[in-house]
Formats: C-alpha cells, sequence, structure tokens
C-alpha cells in the first residue's frame, strides 16, 4: 500500500501480529489498512478509535466490535478459532477515572491470549481496599498498576506483591498533575523493587508486556 508497510510476519518474529493505531489516521487511509488485514489475518486489533472511525470500518467489516470505555476496534472472523486465555494477570486501578487506561490493557491481554483478573478502584485514599486483594493480586503472574493523580499506587502494589508490576501513569489528575507527569515521574522514582513503567495512558503497552511476561510464568511452569 502507498501509505502503510504491512507487517504481515511481525506475529513469526515476536510472537504479536500487528495492531493498528487508529487515532490520526485519515479515514480512507484506515479502513483500507484495516480491511487489508482483516482479509489477510482474519482478525485486527485497533486501539485509540473514536466511534466515528468505528462506523467507517463497520461499513467494510459489520462484525467489528467497538469499545467505548478503552476506544479498541476489533475484528475477528467465523474462520478463525477462538484463542484459549492461559495463565492469568491482574489489572488494579487507583481511581475510576482510571479505568478506560486499565480496559486497553486489559482487552489488550485478552486479545493476545491472557486471561485477566480486574480489581478497579483501590487507590491509597482507601488503601483498606488494595489490602483486601492482596491474596489475588499474589495469584497472578504479573500486575498491572494504573494510577492518575499522583500515581502511588505502584509503588505499593510493588511492596505488597512477589510478582513484576508494571505502572502505567495516567493523564488523570487536576492542574499539577501535568497531564500525568507527576504521576509518571512517582512511578520512575519508586523505592519498591520489581517495578517497571510505561508512557502516560499507555495501556496497551502494558497489556502487551503483560501478556509476554504471563506467557514465560505459565510456558515455565509447564516445564
Amino acid at each position: 500500500m502507498d501509505f502503510a508497510k504491512l507487517d504481515f510476519d511481525r506475529k513469526n518474529r515476536t510472537g504479536f501480529p500487528e495492531v493498528i493505531f487508529c487515532q490520526g489516521k485519515p479515514d480512507d487511509f484506515l479502513v483500507d489498512i484495516y480491511k487489508k488485514m482483516y482479509d489477510t489475518q482474519g482478525q485486527v486489533l485497533g486501539t485509540r478509535a473514536s466511534e466515528h472511525q468505528y462506523e467507517l470500518v463497520k461499513t467494510v467489516i459489520p462484525n467489528v466490535c467497538y469499545d467505548k470505555i478503552s476506544r479498541i476496534l476489533k475484528a475477528t472472523s467465523e474462520d478463525v478459532i477462538p484463542q484459549e486465555l492461559i495463565g492469568e494477570i491482574a489489572v488494579v486501578t487507583a481511581g475510576t477515572a482510571d479505568i478506560p487506561v486499565a480496559e486497553e490493557a486489559a482487552q489488550t491481554a485478552e486479545y493476545f491470549g491472557t486471561k485477566v483478573n480486574r480489581v478497579y478502584d483501590v487507590g491509597v485514599s482507601g488503601i483498606h481496599r488494595l489490602l483486601d486483594n492482596v491474596d489475588t493480586l499474589n495469584g497472578a503472574n504479573c500486575v498491572v498498576a494504573v494510577a492518575g493523580m499522583e500515581g502511588a499506587l505502584a509503588s505499593v502494589v510493588g511492596g505488597l506483591v512477589k510478582v513484576p508490576v508494571i505502572a502505567v501513569p495516567t493523564s488523570v489528575g487536576y492542574g499539577a498533575n501535568m497531564g500525568g507527569i507527576s504521576a509518571l515521574l512517582t512511578m520512575i522514582n519508586s523505592c519498591a523493587n520489581g517495578i517497571s513503567v510505561v508512557n502516560i495512558d499507555n495501556g496497551y503497552g502494558a497489556g502487551y508486556i503483560a501478556t509476554q511476561i504471563n506467557r514465560l510464568a505459565t510456558f515455565h511452569g509447564e516445564n
């Protein structure tokens, strides 16, 4: 395609197929890319999609599904055998306002074959809510901690669990949050061990890495 170089060999190289970042793509380009990938692979995952883009893609792929919260746009052909979900990760949020980013992470992981346990609205302002779920978090192969404001959730989780923690700063917060920079700096500077940090609002990146960790943990446990 003149406007896009689609990478159909990516799954063979990395274990994950190419995903479409929908935001900012011109309408005609997005529709053509989505249709080409669907026809070739039988399934497609798109992130940061708008309702307008959903309606456009739906004209060429009627069975495409759109989630308004995560802004994920996905389609799977009837010829594709449903993937069995393996292992388990936990996705936790500090507040309800962080759920859109958390859902991007959770649904990305599920699309790639990971079982996801959601634990939402357990931030440090009511830390008893988090403490009630520590056993659940430790039962997962890794934890994705999603938080805005000052981003303290990841540090607290990192000090409570024995599994890796992927911290996701969100742009949720008042002015001094600086669009997520305060949460990002808190997470990068955490004194808790076992924490890695992705970019602001990058739920997709967290879900991808969590799936890699989950696959390693699951397959290692079978050997």
